[in-house]
């Protein structure tokens, strides 16, 4: 059990390297340049088959996914490894942690139960762009479905993780139980997209 809970552990926090490397890419050029990039993160998770919350909170339970009781340690995983890449915000020369303090405060304008459930929407992507890439080994669902999601403004909770950590923490410290209010609505939303098509379409062995 403990060798399980260390290769979990390593496999989730290099997913959550992957996924803060996009997202300093993002806030480094934040367009259609930036949005692009993003895409790396995921095609680097995927290719490496390492465990990220989006890709497999929707299989948790099956056949094809993970026990239930593994899927808070992958998104603990994740969050560490997007810290450890938060971290190198602070040695650019850009102001990035303004960038990412900006993106926090457009979720907080949203509100939590709109965030909640438009991260609905993410995670239906997630999981279908993963489908097709690991299962059918068609790429271009995941290289569009990336884009969609950002230009939709669906949030993808370790992507937040992300930039939630790179904000300022003189920031934090003045909306700390608003922030963690809705970075809980945002995993629970895409909780809920991931698994979308399965409660409706997929068997048990799916």
């Amino acid at each position: 059990m403990a060798i399980n809970i260390i290769s979990t552990l390593k496999s989730s926090i290099l997913a959550g390297i992957c996924i803060g490397i996009a997202g300093f890419g993002y806030l480094m050029s934040k367009d259609i340049v930036g949005i692009i990039l993003f895409t790396f993160g995921l095609l680097a998770v995927v290719n490496y088959g390492f465990k990220l919350y989006t890709g497999t909170v929707g299989f948790c339970g099956s056949s094809r996914g993970l026990a239930i009781n593994e899927i808070p340690l992958v998104l603990l995983g994740n969050i560490i490894g997007t810290l450890l890449v938060a971290l190198l915000t602070y040695t650019s020369a850009k102001d990035l942690q303004s960038v990412a303090q900006g993106i926090l405060e457009s979720r907080l304008e949203n509100g939590i139960l709109r965030s909640g459930i438009l991260a609905i929407g993410c995670g239906f992507i997630m999981t279908t762009a993963v489908c097709f890439a690991k299962y059918e080994k068609r790429w271009l669902p995941l290289l569009f479905g990336v884009p969609i999601f950002i230009v939709c403004g669906f949030p993808h909770c370790i992507a937040d993780a992300f930039y939630y950590l790179a904000a300022p923490l003189t920031f934090w410290s003045e909306h700390l139980i608003n922030i963690i209010g809705l970075y809980i609505s945002i995993v629970i939303g895409n909780a809920i997209g991931c698994n979308l098509v399965r409660l409706i379409k997929w068997d048990k062995e799916a």
